[in-house]
């Protein structure tokens, strides 16, 4: 009888030992693809002229003000045009202000200097990584006449993991604007 009770206890453990060990799967990734910009010269009545990537609608103001909306990354564009008229040092003081009240949620907000003399275009470009309000800011200027300002926005809370994708590819069309940007005589 004693044989019997330790055989079935010996057994009880030995199956019980001998199961994998359960483990929770890990929490899957989204993969979010988008399709390879397509420009073109953005068809405006402004005194700049950039190059516009095809997934975005532009809403055009009365003042030079416009919104590139993308509907498909639930993002907009947001560029303010501004006349200088001798105060350049408030315009780049106000541009530069605005960045910097997102490093309250801000990780990092990582400046590069943009400079095109061929074309007059000089200015920064900000990425700003972390849960801030806004994933990228930029300005450009000829220094003289006109200041133009840019910011990312999307239309959600703020989760930096979640909109990266889409931030990065938003932030490579920033580029594109600022690089492609043009006066008009």
């Amino acid at each position: 009888m004693k044989h019997k009770k330790f055989l079935f206890l010996a057994l009880a453990v030995f199956s019980i030992g001998c199961k994998e060990e359960v483990l929770p799967k890990p929490k899957a990734m989204l993969r979010l693809e988008y399709p390879t910009a397509d420009y073109q010269t953005a068809d405006t009545d402004c005194v700049y002229t950039f190059d516009q990537n095809s997934l975005s609608n532009i809403k055009e103001n009365k003042d030079c003000s416009l919104v590139l909306d993308y509907p498909m990354m639930k993002g907009s564009i947001y560029l303010t045009y501004k006349p200088v008229q001798g105060n350049i040092r408030e315009l780049l003081i106000d541009a530069q202000k605005l960045t910097y009240e997102h490093v309250v949620k801000a990780d990092n907000i990582a400046p590069k200097e943009y400079i095109n003399p061929n074309e007059n275009v000089y200015g920064m470009f900000y990425e700003v990584s972390g849960n801030a309000a806004s994933q990228s800011q930029f300005y450009v200027t000829d220094s003289t006449d006109h200041f133009v300002t840019g910011s990312l926005y999307f239309y959600a809370k703020p989760n930096y993991d979640s909109i990266l994708p889409a931030a990065m590819y938003l932030q490579n069309d920033i580029r594109r604007i600022m690089e492609s940007l043009r006066w008009k005589e």
